[in-house]
């Protein structure tokens, strides 16, 4: 039960749990590149004895007589006395809830859906949200288009690099990349934008521009915090992802956290007496926090915070 990657856009800059003594395939000293995932991915998937089933999505689990039964879209079923929702944090687009969006009559889109830039070619364009995904797209599609970041909070960047290692092998190294910040703090941190110099160079000359949210919607137009108001082509949404858990919204009983068996970072959410296990978020490295469920050790407790805010 999980999701492929799906933007072709996206670098996988964070260090990645390597099974079955595999290697991802890149250029040395640089970050994973989508494709060298997934050509991972295939490699590790070949040496599984598996059935591996593709396009095939789970409408609705079911618990029962010690057995769980899968209902499939289409139709078919499948028996198990063990399931794994292995749906990561990244399957449901979350639609971020803006005023007069609702009423928007022209193209509304989230960066899940984004491509290429060029069908936004002469558009006037407004990219919502201030984190990674919002200021890659944004800078992407202005090379082609009249483009707008709009947030709540100005962007924040962090160097990508630091006496030549990545940032990430810096929190690797130091212990912050996994620190159970969670507990001591009211609000899930801001998310910050990993950068090489382009993106800041890029919203420096205003290409993308920067602008607060927009306080309102009219047919076609944007109305800007200063009251005025825009024609505007397409308003996509970075606004991040909630966890997608196709007919798991109920569990038998509270689950309770236990040690994953295999060497792993994070934990697993374990509904005792079932069988049912769902993989948290428990060890998240910090700066992916924000874009998941919240910064701490226990998912549930960022649910009790309540979502992060995609827009800051």
């Amino acid at each position: 039960m999980a999701a492929p990657l799906r933007q072709p856009h996206a670098l996988l800059s964070r260090r990645i749990q390597l099974a079955a003594g595999l290697a991802v395939r890149r250029r040395p000293g640089s970050i994973s590149h989508r494709d060298e995932v997934i050509a991972y991915l295939q490699r590790y998937a070949d040496q599984l004895d598996a059935d591996i089933r593709t396009q095939t999505r789970v409408r609705e689990v079911g618990y029962g007589d010690g057995v769980f039964r899968l209902s499939l879209e289409g139709g078919g079923e499948l028996e198990a006395r063990a399931v794994v929702a292995a749906t990561g944090t990244f399957g449901r687009p979350y639609l971020a809830d803006l005023p007069g969006l609702e009423g928007y009559a022209g193209t509304v889109l989230h960066a899940a859906d984004y491509r290429v830039p060029e069908p936004f070619t002469g558009q006037r364009v407004v990219v919502v949200g201030a984190g990674n995904s919002a200021v890659q797209i944004a800078t992407e599609i202005a090379e082609r288009a009249q483009v707008t970041l709009a947030a709540r909070h100005p962007v924040r960047f962090a160097r990508r690099q630091t006496l030549g290692r990545d940032l990430h092998w810096w929190l690797t190294r130091t212990g912050l990349d996994t620190l159970p910040i969670g507990r001591f703090l009211r609000t899930p941190p801001t998310q910050l934008v990993i950068d090489d110099g382009r993106y800041r160079a890029a919203v420096a000359a205003g290409r993308p521009d920067r602008r607060p949210l927009f306080t309102g919607i009219s047919d076609t137009k944007v109305i800007w915090s200063d009251g005025s108001a825009e024609e505007v082509d397409t308003v996509l949404l970075a606004t991040g992802y909630r966890p997608a858990r196709p007919g798991l919204s109920r569990p038998a009983r509270r689950p309770r956290r236990i040690r994953a068996s295999a060497p792993s970072r994070g934990h697993v959410a374990h509904t005792p007496g079932t069988g049912l296990r769902r993989p948290g978020v428990a060890a998240q490295p910090v700066l992916e926090l924000p874009a998941r469920s919240g910064p701490g050790r226990r998912p549930d407790s960022a649910a009790r915070r309540g979502p992060p805010d995609p827009l800051r």
